[in-house]
């Protein structure tokens, strides 16, 4: 086999120990056709390496190629940047060319060369296989996510870097592509980020995607793309799940639409079914209740008819008023008429007797004009005395005014005399003052006696400061004592119970904890629940015997966690330990479910039967809530216990139990199960038990109880010196503050002093000043005497002036009052002849009198007759707006208004009130029923009609549908059926080579296509029938046979480039495996006979659905499109098996797996990668090693060994 196993791009202990990195060197190496690993390794292991000498002379009859086989290295890789192979089998376009990673997962520095066929990469679980699966699907562009391992695409990074790049260099498409494109994606671990670029130029994801896509790389499709986490996936795919899987590997596109299309139109349709159903039956249901409606609603039209008359009639009662309002409105309008013509010859009779009267009556009125305008003359003569009299008291208030300011000036010559008097008086005394012998003061002598006093009482209480704070010192170690002394006596006391030495194991364990329990001890009232303390404080062992055994189950943070029972306990405590209190070993687990519901797995007798003596929660004893916490996080009550151990047949049987713990004699077991592997894959973690050292009860600790008592009596004394030291510090304190007083008089006494003197001498210094402003002011006096006469003058002069004004508003007022009498005088004349004229008025109408009644009757005759007319007038107006607001309301209704046309002329109210009463007495007559019944009926009839419409409508929807539901799956069903036909051969004929049997069909769901499905069915033994693959009838290894053979049957029709299966074999046995690996050899490597697609019928022509094509016509089809540049859609063969050296295509395959049996067949067209890393691998620093690792000469040298 060519495989040249490398030593792979990997740290030892790469992701535990990063401390070797000083170390490390640097190899590189290259597989033909497949690797080249660029290593960092450690060059000084501390584990010994296998030794053993090479003779590179010695011939070697391996197969293996040697140097020779890389001398044309440089040419192949030449050869592949312009999209050719070294060998005769080319990478058709979108396989994996090359893949190139850089500090990914395990790797430093590596670069693979896949071959375009099959390529199996091998090697021991851990070491890195996987990790070229993971470059592939994110080197391409697809996320984590369909990898099923971590979350985060920066968790792939290597451990100590900050970045990764992948680099996938994928064969090139003729015509599209001038060189292979390279697609490079740079993840960086700080913020989880990608960056993508293909042939060295930067692009988005969207880019990479679409370049992934016009291969037809599938990498969520896990028919194409099945990683190791994903194989369990594909296991549990439904059938209808594995028939889209497989359209989209194996189908054209087309086919996936038809299909989607199928779905949607067959679910509309189901939906336009169901509601036509329902339509159906709501429209007979409809039609059943008019007919039963019918009689009632003829006679209710009857009644209704009835009724609208009635209220057409009383509808017409304001037209009847108004016809009455109008004929009466025009008798009184001619009324008024005859009425205005005898007024005016009755006027025109009476003329010349009432002319006198009226000339007489304008003669008064021309007398009243003129005593009005008089009396408005006197009215203003009299306001222009008032304002002379007002004028007049002004003037006098201001010659008041006048003389007081003068008696003012008089008093303040006074004033100004008594003060020239004083402040002679001051410049005297002054003179005087300035003449005596000046104060001798030196403030600074003053000011350094007092300063010395400051800086003696400041000394004095930096010694009081330092005092006090010896004392308070003094106080905090007398507390400090005291504290040490009470808990000294509570360890005492704790040393002699079992509670205490419990707490003093927390305090050992976690000083944290210790703490946290003695606040939550003090604070239980701000929870919710109950807060539960450690179960090294809570709990405690029912039976010593069991208590190594019991520890053995639990960690130190399960010794030390506390119990919480709500979410909101759990905030609260955990805000409380972690930020107020800054404790940081602490540990909070919430306990919600009750301990009720924490069963054993196994019924009492079951265990016995095992040799178990009880389960671990029963030799535990605590409350209930913490108990059930440990059976949640250390499944206690899962765990069994026996002091002696188990028999060779009940460990036997515990190991295929479905318990995964238990602890017997002296050691504890823990089963770990792979159920991917299979029921057999399983191992087993066996530990001795250590003695117990928490909940066990141990003899009081006299040398602790000793040294506690010393302890005691030590801090005694310390406390008594401690009070002595108080009592001379306060004595000190006493005379230092004794001092500090007298020195504070004595500085007090000397500011007082100094302040005298001071002011002494500021007021001899001031004399001078004082003296000068003495003088200005005398000056000052002086001259205002001088200027008072000249005051005194001008104001005598203002009354002189005032005076005569006085006098000349007193001659104003006397001739206003004298004009003033004479207006009176014509006002009494006016006056009189107004009275004379009303007498003559009042004569001439006691003569008149009963002319003047006879036509005042008349006129009032006339307003009544108006009065009665405008009243009839608005009753008509009124009846009026009556109709015509009827008539509005009735607009829509031509009936009515026929009705009121056809109204008799003549006729009354009264008429018409006995009409409406006479059709109201037939309408009694007839039955009421049912008032909604009408338009129940008439709303029903409109909803059956739309109904009906509806129906209609429908219906030929569901035609339409139909139509394209019956076009569509005419042209998908052919090649769907075909497509399966060719997969079911190809399946069929893999399993007639190991000797079973195999079938895939449809299944075809009239009623849902989204039922479609793809049944598999298998026959593994000679006396079976077929029957369904499934997850409960078929063994783990028979379905991962039927799963590889179903991908390989795939493998002619898929339309991507490559597919990736990882760890497919694992749980097969030896035969299966052997004779899967054949198949995958002959179909993968172009040596299946039947390509893939074997029919076991001579009628396979009619078979064939319309769309189905030859290999002559697909081979003829895919080079027109390939010419095109478009992807292939033909279902001939696409591997392009020939033979070799006639460069056609094959299609690439990675099988992952860590294991291989002995013996398997090897094909010249395979690719072997070997993937190895540990502590055993050879030292490449040896002549002829450098850099590479030779399996040719390992081999040779295995072989020699024998």
């Amino acid at each position: 086999m060519p495989a040249i196993p490398l030593r792979r791009g990997r740290t030892l202990d790469s992701d535990e120990d990063d401390d070797d990195d000083d170390d490390e060197g640097q190899g590189s190496g290259s597989v033909p056709g497949f690797s080249k690993v660029t290593s960092r390794g450690s060059s000084a292991s501390k584990r010994a390496r296998l030794d053993g000498q090479h003779d590179a002379s010695s011939p070697s009859p391996s197969p293996v190629p040697t140097d020779g086989y890389r001398a044309n290295q440089a040419e192949r890789l030449a050869n592949r940047q312009n999209g050719h192979s070294a060998g005769s089998y080319e990478h058709q376009p979108g396989a994996i060319v090359r893949v190139k990673l850089q500090n990914f997962v395990t790797y430093t520095a590596a670069e693979f060369f896949p071959g375009p066929s099959l390529n199996m990469v091998i090697g021991p679980n851990g070491t890195g296989k996987s990790t070229l699966v993971c470059a592939i699907c994110l080197g391409l562009g697809w996320g984590p996510q369909h990898l099923g391992r971590a979350k985060d695409v920066s968790e792939y990074v290597k451990h100590g870097y900050h970045e990764a790049v992948i680099e996938i260099e994928l064969a090139r498409r003729p015509g599209v592509h001038e060189t292979n494109p390279v697609i490079r994606r740079q993840i960086k671990r700080e913020g989880n980020k990608s960056q993508y670029s293909i042939d060295g130029k930067t692009c988005p994801l969207k880019t990479v995607l679409e370049l992934a896509r016009s291969f037809s790389i599938q990498i969520d499709n896990l028919c194409q793309f099945l990683p190791q986490d994903k194989v369990c996936e594909f296991a549990a795919l439904s059938p209808v799940e594995l028939l889209r899987s497989t359209q989209r590997a194996a189908a054209p596109e087309y086919m996936i639409e038809w299909h989607d299309n199928l779905k949607t139109l067959r679910s509309g349709q189901k939906q336009q079914q169901i509601q036509q159903a329902t339509d159906k039956e709501t429209l007979a249901n409809l039609d059943g209740r008019q007919r039963t409606l019918r009689a009632d609603v003829e006679r209710l039209k009857e009644r209704a008819g009835i009724q609208d008359k009635v209220r057409m009639l009383e509808c017409a009662r304001p037209f009847s008023r108004y016809k009455q309002a109008l004929k009466r409105h025009k008798e009184m309008k001619q009324q008024k008429r005859d009425a205005h013509l005898a007024l005016r010859k009755l006027e025109d009779d009476v003329e010349p007797t009432l002319r006198a009267v009226n000339e007489k009556q304008e003669y008064c009125a021309q007398i009243d004009k003129v005593v009005k305008e008089r009396r408005r003359g006197v009215e203003r003569a009299e306001t222009a005395t008032d304002g002379l009299v007002k004028t007049q008291k002004e003037m006098e208030d201001q010659i008041s005014e006048l003389v007081q300011e003068t008696q003012a000036e008089k008093n303040q010559e006074k004033e100004r005399k008594k003060d020239v008097v004083r402040i002679e008086g001051n410049i005297k005394r002054l003179e005087k003052q300035i003449e005596e012998v000046q104060v001798d003061f030196d403030p600074a002598a003053y000011n350094e006696k007092i300063r010395e006093r400051k800086r003696r009482r400041a000394d004095i209480q930096s010694q009081v400061e330092e005092i006090k704070g010896s004392q308070k010192r003094f106080s905090e170690q007398g507390r400090e004592r005291n504290g040490r002394i009470e808990r000294a006596h509570k360890d005492l006391e704790d040393l002699e119970s079992q509670a205490g030495q419990q707490g003093t194991k927390l305090r050992q364990l976690s000083k944290d904890t210790s703490s946290a329990w003695e606040w939550i001890r003090n604070h239980q009232d701000q929870f919710e629940h109950p807060v539960f303390g450690p179960p090294v404080i809570e709990c405690s062992i029912k039976d010593s015997k069991y208590v190594d055994s019991i520890e053995s189950l639990f960690q130190r943070n399960d010794f030390t966690c506390f119990t919480v029972q709500s979410r909101n306990d759990f905030k609260k405590l955990s805000d409380q330990l972690y930020k107020t209190l800054r404790l940081a070993d602490i540990t909070i687990r919430t306990s919600t479910v009750p301990l009720d519901e924490y069963q054993p797995p196994v019924s009492e007798q079951r265990m016995r039967e095992y040799g178990f003596e009880g389960w671990a929660i029963d030799f535990i004893k605590g409350p209930d809530p913490v108990l059930a916490m440990l059976c949640g996080e250390c499944r206690i009550h899962q765990t069994g216990v026996a002091l002696q151990d188990v028999s060779d047949r009940q460990y036997e049987t515990l190991q295929n139990s479905s318990l995964s713990s238990w602890v017997s004699g002296k050691s504890s077991f823990q089963i770990t199960r792979r159920r991917e592997y299979g029921p057999g894959a399983t191992s087993t973690r066996v530990r001795d038990l250590k003695r117990a050292q928490v909940w066990t009860s141990q003899p009081v600790d006299v040398g602790a109880r000793r040294d506690l008592q010393k302890q005691i009596a030590e801090w005694d004394e310390d406390l008594k010196e401690l009070k002595q030291q108080v009592v001379e510090a306060n004595e000190k304190l006493g005379e230092l503050r004794r001092e500090y007083k007298a020195l504070e008089d004595e500085e007090e006494s000397l500011a007082q002093e100094k302040a005298v003197k001071q002011r002494a001498q500021a007021s001899f210094r001031a004399f001078p000043t004082r003296l000068a402003q003495e003088r200005d002011k005398l000056a000052t006096l002086e001259q205002n005497g001088s200027e008072l006469k000249n005051r005194l003058l001008k104001i005598s002069d203002r009354i002189d002036a005032s005076t005569i004004e006085k006098g000349q508003g007193a001659i104003e007022y006397a001739e206003a009052v004298e004009k003033l009498q004479l207006l009176h005088s014509e006002l009494f004349q006016a006056e009189i002849m107004h009275l004379e004229a009303s007498s003559d008025v009042e004569v001439l109408r006691s003569r008149n009198s009963a002319v003047r009644d006879m036509l005042e009757a008349k006129r009032r005759e006339v307003g009544e007759i108006a009065r009665e007319s405008e009243t009839v007038s608005q009753a008509a107006k009124r009846h009026l707006g009556e109709c015509q607001k009827v008539l509005s309301d009735q607009s829509s209704s031509d009936e009515y208004r026929q009705f009121i046309s056809t109204l008799p002329e003549e006729q009354t109210p009264e008429d018409l009130e006995t009409e409406i009463a006479a059709e109201k007495a037939r309408l009694e007559l007839v039955h009421e029923g049912n008032p909604n019944a009408i338009a129940e009926y008439e709303n029903r009839q409109r909803t059956i009609d739309k109904l009906r419409e509806k129906l209609e409508e429908m219906e030929e929807r569901l035609e339409a549908m139909q139509a394209g539901i019956t076009e569509i799956r005419d042209k998908w069903e052919p090649e769907l059926d075909g497509l399966v036909r060719k997969i079911s051969d190809a399946f069929a004929y893999s399993f007639e080579k190991i000797g079973c049997a195999g079938h895939v069909d449809v299944y075809k769901d009239e009623e849902d296509f989204d039922q479609w499905a793809i049944q598999i069915q298998v026959k593994f033994r000679e006396n079976e029938p077929l029957s369904l693959l499934t997850s409960h009838r078929q063994s783990g290894g028979e379905r991962a046979v039927s799963t590889i053979f179903y991908l390989m049957a795939l493998q002619s029709l898929a339309q991507a480039p490559f597919r990736v299966v990882d760890e497919i074999n694992q749980g097969m046995d030896p035969r299966n495996e052997r004779m899967v690996h054949e198949r995958l050899v002959d179909i993968a490597c172009g040596e299946d006979p039947t390509n893939g697609a074997v029919h076991h019928h001579d009628d396979r022509s009619q078979r064939r659905g319309p769309t189905d094509t030859t290999d002559d016509d697909n081979h003829h089809q895919d080079a027109q499109q390939s010419e095109s540049g478009s992807r292939s859609r033909g279902r001939g063969n696409r591997n392009g098996n020939g033979p070799p050296g006639s460069g056609r295509q094959t299609s690439q395959y990675f099988l992952i797996t860590p294991k291989l049996l002995n013996g398997l067949r090897y094909h010249e067209r395979m690719t072997v990668c070997c993937i190895v890393s540990g502590e055993y691998m050879p030292d490449t620093s040896e002549k002829g090693m450098v850099g590479r690792l030779d399996f040719g000469k390992l081999v040779a040298k295995k072989k020699r060994g024998r």
